[in-house]
């Protein structure tokens, strides 16, 4: 129970720091998918399972703060932290390499989800122009945000399992 009302909380706050504070710090119009950090780093520390749950309310919330179509968002984010939780069993909690590789890789996914489906399917073909303003520059944002935010997520993830690993104790 105190793990789902953590996530909830940090699914919010996440969301709002993107949508509103963000807005101040963007850089050439880009912001970083803060979102995705959290999607992809609670896929990487807790498995598949969770990381297809953070990341459909993540991308739920997505679609609350910014979409015009339900589920769009909610579809890529659950695909990409059910991809993350499969590193799951081969990745070191306190090891920073990995959750960057990863972001990385999540963050390009996302945006060429996203010219695919919201502007190659309405005939703008600019990939190069769409890849060098917007994809790459997001994606070196939230990796640099990456370095920043996963160590606060790494905690709280650390947190939330003593507190399991104490009311299981307290039950036995």
């Amino acid at each position: 129970m105190i793990r789902r009302i953590t996530m909830a909380l940090l699914i919010i706050i996440t969301a709002f720091a993107q949508c509103c504070l963000f807005q101040v710090f963007e850089i050439a119009s880009v912001k970083p998918n803060l979102l995705l950090i959290v999607t992809v780093a609670f896929g990487l520390m807790r498995g598949r399972r969770s990381g297809l749950v953070t990341g459909f309310f993540c991308g739920l919330a997505m679609e609350l703060l910014f979409g015009e179509t339900l589920g769009f968002q909610a579809l890529i984010y659950m695909w990409l932290g059910y991809m993350a939780g499969y590193f799951y069993r081969i990745f070191y909690d306190d090891d920073i390499k990995t959750p960057l590789m990863l972001v990385c890789g999540a963050d390009l996914i996302y945006g060429l989800y996203q010219y695919v489906f919201s502007f190659l399917l309405r005939g703008r073909i600019h990939f190069f122009y769409y890849l060098g303003r917007v994809i790459i520059p997001e994606m070196l944002y939230t990796l640099m945000m990456t370095i920043l935010i996963y160590w606060i997520l790494y905690r709280i993830n650390h947190l939330l399992n003593k507190s399991d690993k104490r009311r299981i104790d307290s039950l036995v």
